[in-house]
């Protein structure tokens, strides 16, 4: 009896196609807008967590602004900020504005930071030609420096800058490489920058402290131990004034960011949804139109001994059939739309399964939920009154 019921459900559907299509339009908008708003925000919070990862989910920042009696971190400091279990190598940023000479073309404010080999080595594609600089130029205070994009067009057009010279704030640099070139949007691009050893941006700026470091770890898992050690010895060094320091954590950092972006896909879900609720309403508004179309044969059926579950079950079997159809529709058309929006803001399109069986399992409880009244209407109709619409 099951099988004749979604039978009969199937021939009513496609027997009255344009009325099925305008029923199910509200359904289509509904699953399509759940589908791709979460899904585009899911691939751009996605790429957005990934280039933040790639910054370094195993790196602690800190940052020294200092206090009136020290006004950074000094060598030393460093050294017991590398001698720190689980810390498996520190990176001191020093960082200033310059002005650059070479062969007689000069270049003002110019940015110029001190790193370490650490830097280098731990720092993806960021050396295009050339070499980073090492531990001997650290050790020995070498006069060597990488120069930005910006710079090698402007000072060296047309020529190979490696191993020339470059006067940076009134001392000569050897330039030993050429940094890859940054995006232009991106808020760290080293295009206008020239990078030298650490130990002798110091003198170079004039500034005998060092103002920032990043502490890379070992196990990023064991992230918050190591961040108490690092406030441990920061507050040694700044006797106990917290605010000499910050320490930022990006493991920490990242679990916010997915904390966040998983409460948007939640709420712009929820404002998707309530177009659902209108393609709900639509089906029950047609089932309880077609409940009074079809009174005639509903009397029929009861009069040859038709149980009135029967009845019920067939009209609730019609509405999930149309609630289901919009949901697939609504889920290829979904799927384009995002497809095609992460393909113009340039991010990787990621569709999760969960995305697609909240978007069918919703639609599917709609057509239930809102197929219950017109099953229910036409399986209480009396069978004698029904006939008499023949």
């Amino acid at each position: 009896m099951f099988k004749e019921n979604v039978k009969m459900a199937w021939m009513n559907v496609i027997h009255n196609k344009m009325r099925s299509a305008l029923t199910i339009l509200g359904i289509v908008i509904g699953v399509s807008s759940i589908i791709a708003l979460i899904t585009i925000v899911k691939s751009s919070t996605n790429e957005m967590t990934n280039e933040f990862a790639s910054f370094g989910a195993d790196k602690i920042t800190v940052q020294a602004m200092g206090t009136p009696l020290k006004q950074g971190l000094f060598e030393s400091d460093i050294q017991k900020l590398d001698e720190i279990e689980n810390v498996a190598g520190v990176s001191p940023t020093t960082s200033g504005k310059t002005t650059i000479v070479s062969s007689g073309v000069e270049k003002t404010n110019v940015t110029v930071q001190g790193k370490n080999e650490e830097y280098f080595s731990r720092t993806k594609d960021l050396v295009e030609s050339g070499r980073g600089i090492n531990r001997l130029d650290i050790n020995h205070n070498n006069q060597v420096c990488l120069i930005g994009s910006d710079i090698t067009r402007d000072l060296f057009y047309g020529e190979n800058p490696i191993g020339q010279k470059l006067i940076v704030g009134g001392t000569t640099y050897t330039v030993i490489g050429i940094l890859q070139e940054s995006s232009s949007f991106s808020s760290s691009s080293t295009n206008e920058t020239v990078i030298v050893p650490y130990t002798t941006s110091m003198s170079l700026l004039g500034k005998g402290y060092i103002s920032s470091v990043d502490v890379y770890m070992e196990n990023s898992n064991e992230s918050e131990k190591v961040t108490r050690e690092i406030e441990s010895v920061l507050n040694e060094a700044f006797n106990d004034k917290k605010d000499g320091f910050t320490v930022m954590n990006m493991q920490d950092m990242l679990v916010s960011i997915k904390k966040m972006t998983n409460m948007l896909s939640l709420m712009l879900g929820g404002i998707a949804s309530i177009s659902l609720i209108v393609g709900g309403i639509g089906i029950m508004n047609m089932m309880l139109v077609s409940v009074t179309e079809r009174t005639a044969e509903i009397g029929l059926r009861k009069a040859l001994g038709a149980e009135p579950k029967r009845i019920q079950q067939q009209f609730l079997i019609e509405a999930v059939f149309l609630s289901l159809f919009g949901g697939l529709i609504g889920l290829m058309l979904g799927v384009l739309v995002a497809y095609i929006v992460c393909l113009l803001i340039g991010t990787t399109f990621a569709l999760s399964a969960s995305t697609v069986l909240l978007a069918l399992g919703f639609s599917a409880a709609v057509g239930i939920l809102f197929g219950i009244a017109p099953a229910r209407k036409a399986s209480k109709l009396n069978p004698i009154d029904a006939l008499r619409s023949i």
